[in-house]
């Protein structure tokens, strides 16, 4: 009869690491996440929290003290607070629902059957959006300038009449729609492009042999489909207008007349030119509650016409 093999004994160093501590085995993760975990506390909590706290204080430095509600109370009282979120309000209602018009067919061409080449199409209009915004701005100013700009003598070269762009403030305010409008019109096109591509062929051949017409087609098919991808674009875009800065600042600097002074511009000139952090910080927290009411309207709208 064989005799049992006597069990091999664990190796020390083997036996030590099966009875690790848990504390040990679980603080790994927390570890890894500590670097990211600490950089967003520096960098993104710590402002925030601090902002807060701040729209709730008035001066400067030393002399900062503890004034309640009163930027608050101020800020529903300053005429100049409600006509940069006036001229805000018009340049959103104007220019968000043409871009996204026009990022919309822009999109549907793109994706049309009868276009080849259809990677350079989309790298064309992609381009403007990777264009800096004070270059692009810039770039704006000289081609709308009332005496020598490019678009006054192209208008003028085709009996058009010519416009103050810059110095008038309807003018103006078109103009920022107008670089609003160039700068991301692709952007949104390639992102409608894709939800395009992922609308199933059959549906439009389907629709095809049922005998619905083009824009039939387009009303019962193609806008059904890209409503999610819609949503999104749209809270984004009404995001992206109401913190608009960069393209009236380069353009107008906010004039004529204050025709072109937006929230965050108005918050600027507080903070940085006269100082006054409590009350830009109210400014600030004003936008925030106005972005996230206006984005939760535009979702649950959506959401309803979805179900």
């Amino acid at each position: 009869m064989t005799a049992a093999t006597p069990p091999v004994p664990l190796a020390a160093g083997t036996a030590r690491s099966r009875r690790a501590p848990r504390w040990r085995r679980t603080a790994v993760p927390y570890l890894l996440l500590a670097p990211a975990l600490l950089t967003f506390g520096v960098f993104k909590a710590y402002p925030v929290v601090d902002s807060l706290l701040l729209s709730f204080t008035t001066g400067s430095g030393a002399a900062t003290h503890g004034a309640g509600l009163a930027n608050y109370r101020r800020l529903l009282d300053d005429p100049l607070f409600w006509t940069a979120l006036r001229n805000t309000a018009e340049i959103l209602v104007v220019q968000v629902p043409l871009m996204l018009t026009l990022a919309v067919l822009t999109a549907v061409g793109i994706n049309s059957a009868l276009v080849r080449w259809r990677s350079v199409w989309r790298l064309g209009v992609f381009m403007p959006s990777v264009t800096g915004l004070v270059a692009t701005g810039v770039i704006f100013a000289f081609l709308l300038r009332a005496d020598d700009g490019a678009v006054n003598r192209l208008l003028d070269a085709v009996g058009l009449p010519t416009a103050d762009w810059l110095g008038q403030p309807f003018w103006a305010r078109m103009a920022v729609v107008l670089v609003l409008t160039w700068h991301y019109t692709g952007y949104n096109a390639v992102i409608y492009l894709a939800g395009l591509q992922s609308i199933p062929r059959e549906l439009y051949e389907a629709a095809m042999v049922d005998g619905a017409g083009p824009l039939r087609r387009f009303t019962a098919i193609t806008l059904p489909g890209l409503r999610p991808v819609l949503l999104f674009t749209l809270v984004l875009s009404t995001i992206g207008t109401l913190q608009l800065f960069d393209e009236p600042y380069v353009l107008t600097g906010g004039g004529p007349d204050n025709a072109t002074l937006t929230v965050s511009m108005y918050l600027y000139q507080n903070g940085f030119r006269y100082f006054d952090f409590g009350y830009a910080s109210a400014i600030a927290y004003a936008l925030t509650l106005l972005v996230s009411v206006l984005g939760a309207v535009q979702m649950r709208l959506m959401g309803e016409r979805e179900t």
